[in-house]
């Protein structure tokens, strides 16, 4: 050999990138996204974007389901890292076992993607949630 492999490649990469990306976006015909295709149709109408090609739907989808794969690892490590209050000994074997997901948690994670989530400081479930049950119409 007069050392040179007897494999070339191209002089620039372009090729083996095109056909890569032809190759994936081929594939993305054949699998099924967990986002349904209606509903990422729905929003990229709303924000005025429209293509017939249902591969291009298919990778916004994926890239989605990327997105929000990589917040709910953040906020899981955001909960993880958050010290638990023990109140007695059959709480603390409680909490060792279950995490608990807070909005503290899932907006932290956001905030390192640059999504700045506002909400208010107390939720209720019901309108006289919190309220007196003698002052509650029932």
């Amino acid at each position: 050999m007069n050392g040179q492999s007897s494999h070339q490649q191209p002089k620039d990469g372009r090729h083996d990138d095109d056909t890569a990306l032809t190759e994936f976006l081929a594939s993305l015909m054949d699998y099924t996204p967990t986002i349904p295709d209606e509903l990422v149709e729905h929003y990229l109408a709303k924000s005025g974007f429209q293509c017939p090609d249902t591969r291009l739907t298919r990778l916004v989808a994926v890239a989605t389901q990327k997105f929000i794969a990589d917040v709910a690892t953040d906020a899981l490590q955001q909960c993880k890292a958050r010290p638990a209050v023990i109140k007695d000994k059959r709480d603390k074997q409680q909490k060792e076992k279950r995490l608990i997901l807070t909005m503290e948690d899932l907006s932290k994670a956001l905030r390192e993607y640059g999504v700045n989530v506002k909400h208010q400081e107390y939720f209720a479930d019901t309108p006289t949630a919190g309220l007196d049950p003698a002052t509650r119409d029932e």
